[in-house]
Parts: structure tokens; C-alpha cells; sequence
């Protein structure tokens, strides 16, 4: 496998570095590890002239806390062994550490980067399910001008997402946690891709459970939020209703054609882990 020739840029700025892709249009692209658009080019499943290599541009890397007891902001161009290495993150979001732990290897890892993963929008990953479990809020930047969407309106399909022309994910943003909040990341893998991902997150007050979120991935184009306005309320009974839940999750998921199993397995598999990501977040609220 060889790459066909291109011209490499490298921009010193994030605005730079948009204003060179909106100039270059459907002939470049935008890389940092580069280890999922370079291998697709030289599968010779993607084709580009000229690439913007975003290692340079400013602003791009690290992990910081917003505040005390704030949010978490990830710069798009951190990799993934410095998400599972972070001191910030393990201290309010060990559960995104042990999820990063579990993509590809650490090969991979060193190289391979939060807003890479994101922007290449393969449909069998594990971080926008988790991403969105948490209400995170995607940073993009065209020009000078920057703008939030919702982790939840990132993606638009496979390989496909809510960019404009020559704009760039920056940042991605963790808000605060919730008190007594648990959360739950779950995965299979038949392949060498996750089938199936599940990210639970169960939030308490009092003996209730104050709110939920149960997001299925890596079966569909795109992650989709199921629906768990019956899980608010009394603690009692919730393993009932998680189960109904995780079925009502597996029935409304619609699995991609693509070889990695049976529509009808992979829905099982959606029940199975939905539910058992419930049980987790839940069982964590005692903890949290």
C-alpha cells in the first residue's frame, strides 16, 4: 500500500490553518495523528492533494480545568494516551480514561487524537456515545469565529459531520459534573471495530433518580439517544425499568448493513449491554 503524492501544509494557527482549507475545497484535508485518513488513502478509499497537517497550530493540545469544581476542556488535537494518562480527567471523568484505554492499542493511542477520531466519524467508535452520555459541547472554529454544537449534533451520518467548509473542531468541552452521578461505558467488539458501544449516565438526589441518559452507538450511522424519561423516580423498581428501557433501546436501533452481524443479533446485543451499562451507572450513584 503506497500513498499517492500530495503537498503538505503546515499552519502555525487554527485560523491559518481554516482559511487554507476553505481556499483548498474538496482537495484537502485536515490530519493530526492521521491514523485513519492516512490509512484510508492508502486504501485508496480517500483521495487528497494537499494536507493540513494541524500539529503546529496553536492551541490544539492539552486537558485543563475549568475552575475548581468546573468543567473540562480537551483540546481537539490531545491524543488519546494523554486522555487516558490525565490527572484532570481521572480526578471527574475516570470513566473517560478507562473508555480511551480500550481504543485500538497504544500505538494508536500516541498518535491517534480526540478530535481526529471525531471529525473522521467512523460509526463504530467509542467516544461520541460517551461524549454525548455527558452533554458535552464540540468547540469549532472557522476563521476567527468560533461556534458550540452539542456532541449529540456533531455527527451527521458516517463519515460525515456538521463541520462547514474550512471549519475545524477545536476543543471539546466536559461540563460539571453532577453530584452522585454514575457512569457506565460498555463495548463488544466481533471485529476488530466495536459492533456495539453503550454509555449510561445516572444521576441521584435524594433516593430518586433525578435523571438518566443511555446512548447506543457503533450498531447505526450515528449515535442516538434512547429514551429514559421512565427511569426518573423512585430507586425502587429501577432494575425493571432499566430492562425495559435497554429493550425499548435495542427496538429502536437500525443496524447498519455491513457485515459485522445479523440486525437481529446486534439488537440483542444493544438489550443486553444497555441494560447492563444501567445497572452500573446506578450502582456507581451509591459511590459518587
Amino acid at each position: 500500500m503506497k500513498l499517492a503524492p500530495f503537498t503538505l501544509h503546515r499552519p502555525g494557527s487554527v485560523g491559518q490553518a481554516s482559511r487554507l482549507l476553505a481556499e483548498l475545497g474538496d482537495e484537502g484535508a485536515a490530519y493530526c495523528g492521521g491514523t485513519e485518513l492516512l490509512l484510508a488513502m492508502k486504501l485508496g478509499l480517500a483521495s487528497y492533494e494537499h494536507l493540513v497537517d494541524l500539529k503546529r497550530a496553536v492551541g490544539l493540545r492539552g486537558i485543563s480545568a475549568v475552575g475548581p469544581d468546573g468543567g473540562i476542556r480537551i483540546g481537539a488535537a490531545t491524543t488519546h494516551r494523554e486522555i487516558e494518562t490525565s490527572a484532570v480527567l481521572r480526578d471527574r471523568y475516570p470513566e473517560m480514561c478507562a473508555m480511551i484505554s480500550r481504543v485500538a492499542n497504544l500505538r494508536v493511542r500516541s498518535v491517534g487524537t480526540l478530535g481526529g477520531n471525531l471529525c473522521f466519524a467512523d460509526p463504530h467508535s467509542d467516544p461520541a456515545s460517551f461524549l454525548m452520555a455527558v452533554d458535552a459541547t464540540l468547540v469549532c472554529q472557522r476563521d476567527e469565529a468560533t461556534r458550540r454544537v452539542s456532541a449529540g449534533e456533531f455527527l451527521t451520518g458516517p463519515y460525515q459531520t456538521a463541520l462547514a467548509p474550512g471549519e475545524l473542531l477545536v476543543a471539546v468541552e466536559l461540563p460539571i459534573r453532577p453530584e452522585r452521578a454514575g457512569i457506565s461505558h460498555l463495548r463488544m467488539k466481533l471485529t476488530e471495530r466495536p459492533a456495539v458501544t453503550v454509555t449510561a449516565m445516572v444521576t441521584r438526589r435524594g433516593h430518586d433518580v433525578a435523571a438518566a441518559r443511555l446512548i447506543v452507538g457503533s450498531v447505526g450511522s450515528v449515535p442516538f439517544a434512547a429514551s429514559t424519561a421512565d427511569l426518573a423516580g423512585s430507586a425502587g423498581g429501577f432494575a425493571e425499568r432499566a430492562a425495559a428501557c435497554a429493550e425499548q433501546a435495542a427496538a429502536g436501533c437500525a443496524p447498519l448493513p455491513d457485515g459485522e452481524a445479523s440486525p437481529d443479533y446486534l439488537r440483542h446485543l444493544v438489550a443486553v449491554h444497555a441494560r447492563q451499562a444501567l445497572s452500573e451507572a446506578f450502582a456507581a450513584t451509591s459511590a459518587a
